[in-house]
């Protein structure tokens, strides 16, 4: 079983800039943190979580929320087990829990829409003006 942690959420100025981390441990170790693909959510109060932006195992194909485009860059270091999200032009729309998910398969074929599998506890970003 593949566990995400989160870190990075910080409360930052409306234009600010902040970079989300996520590592995956798996119980029993021995996992292949390439073949899983990597998935950030959000999810601000009172409203439905949604995808922001997804990247292959290979760091190949990424998938971005079009209201994210240009504004946040999902990558990944293997050799490190971690993906990050570098966000920047932050919005007070763009607050919310930050959620790491994991899948298996490293084609993320469906992109934000596909079934994400494992999930992080989240971290807390907060935009003020």
């Amino acid at each position: 079983q593949v566990q995400p942690v989160e870190s990075g959420g910080d409360s930052v100025q409306t234009g600010g800039s902040l970079r989300l981390s996520c590592t995956a441990s798996a119980s029993g170790g021995g996992y292949d943190f390439e073949t899983y693909c990597l998935g950030w959510f959000r999810q601000a109060p009172g409203k439905e979580r949604e995808g922001v932006a997804a990247i292959s195992g290979s760091a190949f194909a990424t998938y971005y929320a079009d209201s994210v485009k240009g504004r946040f860059t999902i990558s990944r270091d293997n050799a490190r087990n971690t993906m990050y999200l570098k966000m920047d032009s932050l919005k007070p729309q763009d607050a919310g829990m930050y959620y790491c998910a994991a899948r298996e398969g490293p084609l993320c074929s469906g992109g934000l829409a596909a079934y994400f599998k494992y999930w992080g506890q989240g971290t807390q970003v907060a935009v003020y003006s």
